[in-house]
């Protein structure tokens, strides 16, 4: 709890039995996380068996697998059926540190943003913490082409290290986004479709054999996927064309939502 609002801490898991128990540990460690959901993604390990023994944490598995947009998804409809005022969501795998929660929640809870991003290359130790150069110069890259395309000013749109703030989640349109890695990418740009701003705090890296990451071809799709989403927002700004993912009006997003559902 942080100033009278319920934090509830998301974890998008998959095949993250070594790193689960560390990374939860730690997550209740900084006081003010008052649950957490973990959602399993059709493991092929003892995820959920190492989840369910955790105290305070929820449990829900997907029968087959979704893929991480799809897991994400589950994690804030679970998060808000908790009445969750602020959510946060930290990968199990334990690369990025638990310990900015706090901070993350109070830019949050003291209503100054109403979304802070944990970025692995504000502080400049990306490379010194492990990151792979190809994936270091890749997301230089695809930050700079997404700052140009969105017109915004993010140290980087690829950390999985995010929190939100309830009312947030509740306007972003997120089921008619994809269920894969893009749909990272694309929640950002619907942030900032619908005026919103976004704050980030320096978050330190980690990449080691247990830690989640996808292969070159995984991200080649990816990156292209981000490409697309920046253009289709660019398009839809200029009024040049029409994208599901960014409603004509702000406005309208919930309806045109729940029209769409």
């Amino acid at each position: 709890m942080f100033a009278g609002k319920k934090v509830v801490v998301v974890m998008p898991a998959y095949n993250a039995a070594q790193t689960l128990r560390q990374t939860y540990e730690e997550v209740m460690d900084q006081g003010v996380v008052d649950r957490v959901i973990v959602v399993d993604d059709a493991s092929r390990d003892e995820t959920v068996a190492i989840a369910q023994t955790l105290p305070n944490a929820r449990v829900h598995r997907h029968p087959q697998n979704r893929g991480y947009g799809g897991n994400q998804k589950s994690c804030y409809r679970l998060a808000l059926e908790e009445g969750a005022d602020i959510v946060i969501m930290v990968h199990p795998d334990y690369q990025y540190t638990p310990k900015l929660i706090p901070a993350m929640v109070s830019l949050i809870g003291n209503d100054l943003y109403p979304c802070v991003l944990g970025s692995r290359i504000l502080g400049g130790h990306a490379l010194a913490g492990g990151m792979p150069i190809w994936k270091y110069v890749a997301n230089r890259f695809l930050t700079a082409a997404e700052n140009l395309l969105l017109g915004a000013k993010l140290s980087e749109y690829h950390t999985g290290y995010r929190a939100f703030h309830r009312k947030l989640l509740e306007e972003l349109p997120l089921d008619r986004n994809s269920d894969d890695f893009v749909f990272d990418n694309q929640m950002l740009a619907q942030i900032f479709w619908f005026g919103y701003q976004i704050a980030e705090v320096s978050c330190p890296t980690k990449y080691f054999p247990e830690a989640s990451s996808i292969n070159f071809r995984r991200s080649t799709t990816y990156g292209l996927g981000c490409l697309a989403t920046g253009l289709k927002f660019r398009l839809a700004k200029w009024g040049v064309a029409r994208s599901k993912l960014f409603p004509s009006r702000g406005a309208d997003a919930l309806a045109e939502s729940a029209a769409a559902k």
